[in-house]
């Protein structure tokens, strides 16, 4: 009984230390990400965050992260209230697709982890600037390129953060 208890009492502080990551790493994407925007594009670190936790914790862990990730950045930015949820939420589901159980830590330390932002983000960037460009001003291949391609590059350099400071711990 009593080990049931610590294992609850685990899990319940991981997804304390979620929210509190994802806390801080709003405060980054609105503050400082202006410094190192190329071309109006940015990483999106809650992406890559929504990706970390559906990898760690599974599919529906994924989906539920990306979903209330996405509403608190709708509801913060004044964006259009849903789309960032939306889209989150597939993210969310895309990136839990590639859960392992008992391989969570091999992925997030791999170059694997860094081919799933990339996946999770092209998709999710696709359906995000979809409902944002007037497909009428630009060709599907600069859209392709630029809202597809270039964005989620982007955040996939930004991914690699996350993925050495996971191994520099485990070596240490």
């Amino acid at each position: 009984m009593n080990r049931t208890k610590k294992k609850i009492n685990h899990g319940f502080q991981r997804y304390v230390v979620y929210a509190i990551v994802a806390i801080l790493l709003s405060l980054i994407q609105f503050s400082l990400l202006n410094f190192v925007e190329v071309q109006g594009i940015t990483p999106d670190l809650l992406l890559i965050l929504c990706v970390w936790i559906a990898i760690r914790e599974g599919r529906f862990t994924g989906i539920i992260a990306g979903f209330l990730i996405g509403i608190t950045l709708d509801i913060v930015s004044f964006d259009l209230v849903g789309i960032n949820a939306f889209t989150k939420t597939i993210a969310g589901f895309v990136a839990g697709s590639f859960y392992q159980e008992g391989k969570e830590q091999l992925i997030l330390h791999g170059l694997k982890f860094l081919l799933i932002v990339f996946i999770s983000s092209f998709i999710h960037n696709l359906i995000y600037f979809f409902f944002y460009i007037k497909l009428s001003d630009i060709t599907f291949v600069s859209f392709f390129l630029k809202y597809g391609i270039a964005f989620s590059f982007y955040t996939t350099v930004f991914a690699v953060i996350p993925m050495l400071i996971k191994r520099k711990e485990r070596i240490i």
